[in-house]
């Protein structure tokens, strides 16, 4: 059945893949979330530490850590999409696991690592593997996880990932306090463990109904045009750039906020570790509530619609914080921070269902990849932005950001449409 001949969707809900306290009724999602619990711990403990450990341990430069980490950066947006072809090719559990692993090599390769060369090379190769890995894990959601629950399940994994996160990152600052090699090579080692722990419990997960039966048959199934499609389906582009203007709040949250409360409020230099607490729990209370009303195409539109008059409003909100008293920065840069929340959960679980529905299921690694490349040139692009806009001229950037943000929210529905009525070559989801 194609895309322009499947039937309307029904108002029937979706079975929902968790239970009261928190616990996944599908087994498959039940493996997941050990896999994310422990790689994503693993990542906590390491990313506060990681360029103190290569300024003060390996003795690389501030400047050069910088300089490097975009360098890394650059070579792994561009890794998303042959990684979504390979898993395509030999199936996103072989793939994953063999990027995991190698994650796990150059994560510990940093261990070794005594001046910039060394550095250099280590960020480059673990940034190429973990990028490409990042569009393969999207593709892999959609092998082994049933089609109707795949959305609320990625929400339940990002809620998994803020908490342990979240865990490791308080565990990782006992480390910044012994400041010594040996606590910060504990913590690195460990963080490479769990990648090659990953690589093999993924092997095991079983494949859903529809990825079975693709993998049954030989790759040369996939009809040819399909496997490269994603990098020349303009419609699909479009939604995905549009995502990519969204995810820049990720980098106004990161980013800019730190520097816009030091440079530009009264608020205290303490509120920038209350906002990041108000986005993490908020998160993870509100995550998969969000995606309850985005699990099909008008529902997403609808989310990443209200998403982007959100983080309009927010910007504003922000702006609004500049000139008042400390307790009074606070309390406004707390509400922004929750409507912020509001918009970040929506278009999350709006983004997730765009990259599925609108992709072409024989070629989900491709297309994941292209999204997820999308994603990660807008993480790396933000920073820059939010720094000339809002940072650097107040009101009037921030202005600029909500308009940015508006105007992309609501272009997503007729980017949908667009690819809708573009779409009819697709296969089942």
């Amino acid at each position: 059945m194609t895309a322009s001949t499947k039937p309307p969707s029904t108002k029937t809900p979706a079975p929902t893949t968790v239970k009261a306290g928190f616990v996944p009724v599908e087994p498959v999602l039940r493996r997941l979330s050990v896999m994310t619990l422990l790689n994503s711990f693993g990542n906590g403990l390491f990313f506060p530490l990681s360029v103190l450990y290569f300024t003060r341990v390996c003795g690389v430069g501030v400047t050069q850590v910088g300089f490097g980490l975009t360098i890394a950066g650059l070579f792994g947006v561009g890794a998303g999409i042959p990684a979504g072809r390979a898993s395509d090719r030999w199936g996103s559990r072989r793939v994953l696991a063999v990027l995991w692993l190698g994650c796990a090599g150059a994560m510990a390769a940093y261990s070794f690592v005594d001046g910039y060369a060394g550095f250099l090379v280590a960020a480059v190769c673990f940034a190429v593997l973990n990028q490409g890995g990042a569009g393969v894990k999207g593709a892999l959601f959609a092998d082994v996880l049933p089609a109707a629950t795949r959305v609320e399940a990625r929400a339940y994994l990002r809620m998994v990932t803020n908490v342990a996160m979240g865990a490791g990152g308080a565990i990782g600052a006992l480390a910044l306090q012994a400041d010594t090699r040996g606590a910060y090579l504990a913590l690195i080692l460990f963080n490479a463990a769990t990648y090659a722990v990953a690589a093999v419990l993924v092997r095991a997960l079983p494949l859903n109904e529809a990825a079975a039966a693709r993998a049954a048959g030989s790759p040369s199934d996939t009809p040819a045009e399909s496997r490269w499609r994603a990098v020349r389906d303009l419609p699909f582009l479009a939604v995905t750039v549009l995502n990519a203007v969204m995810v820049l709040q990720f980098s106004l949250l990161e980013v800019g906020m730190p520097l816009w409360i030091v440079e530009n409020t009264d608020a205290p230099r303490w509120s920038v570790a209350l906002l990041m607490i108000v986005n993490c729990v908020l998160v993870a209370l509100l995550q998969v509530r969000a995606t309850r009303g985005a699990r099909d195409l008008p529902g997403a539109v609808r989310a990443m619609g209200r998403a982007g008059l959100l983080l309009a409003a927010a910007c504003v909100v922000f702006a609004l914080s500049a000139g008042l008293s400390p307790l009074w920065a606070v309390l406004v840069l707390v509400a922004g921070s929750v409507v912020q929340v509001f918009a970040e959960v929506l278009s999350s679980a709006g983004g997730w269902t765009l990259a599925y529905e609108l992709a072409d299921s024989r070629a989900h690694g491709v297309y994941q990849g292209v999204f997820g490349s999308g994603a990660a040139v807008a993480l790396m692009a933000g920073p820059a932005l939010v720094t000339v806009t809002a940072v650097g001229h107040g009101f009037a950037g921030w202005a600029v950001l909500a308009g940015l943000f508006a105007a992309a929210g609501l272009a997503v529905g007729p980017a949908v449409r667009r690819a809708q009525r573009d779409g009819a070559w697709r296969g089942e989801h």
